[in-house]
């Protein structure tokens, strides 16, 4: 099982970063260049313990949808989310946060399987690893900037 790991220092508070990263609004912001929408479940503000959110998306050219629910909850430090239903045998995605001096640590740990066996582990090795790591990246990077340079509090005053 492919385990995909990202590290991200953010100057801000740890509150903040953990609201950013649990989002709706501002994942769909992170993630427009795939069309990525939320289409049922909590589909604006910040999603919660045991709620769902389901993906449509288009990823390698393809429209598909993934259901997430949050599996996990520990504010500030931690959260999980896992597919529910979608084009993957499974997937579990924790986010990891630490308070260091000004700065917050943000890790992503994405735990997943690829369908159709061999041909799965072969699409993992070719694309499909580094496609998930790239996407988990610029989310980062999105929440980053947007933690640091004070446009937090426009995306999370649209979660009251």
């Amino acid at each position: 099982m492919p385990t995909l790991t990202l590290t991200t220092p953010i100057k801000a508070p740890i509150e903040i970063c953990f609201d950013l990263s649990r989002s709706i609004d501002l994942h769909q912001l992170s993630t427009a260049h795939t069309k990525e929408k939320a289409i049922a479940g909590v589909t604006k503000g910040l999603i919660e313990m045991g709620e769902q959110v389901t993906w449509r998306a288009k990823h390698l050219g393809v429209f598909q949808t993934l259901t997430s629910k949050i599996t996990a909850y520990d504010f500030p430090i931690y959260f999980q989310d896992t597919m529910q239903k979608g084009a993957f045998k499974s997937m579990v995605h924790d986010h990891c946060f630490r308070q260091e001096g000004e700065l917050t640590i943000m890790e992503d740990i994405l735990k997943y399987e690829s369908p159709l066996w061999t041909l799965g582990k072969l699409a993992d090795f070719l694309f499909l690893k580094n496609y998930l790591y790239n996407l988990i990246e610029i989310r980062n990077k999105m929440i980053k900037g947007v933690a640091e340079n004070g446009e937090w509090k426009k995306i999370l005053q649209l979660n009251f």
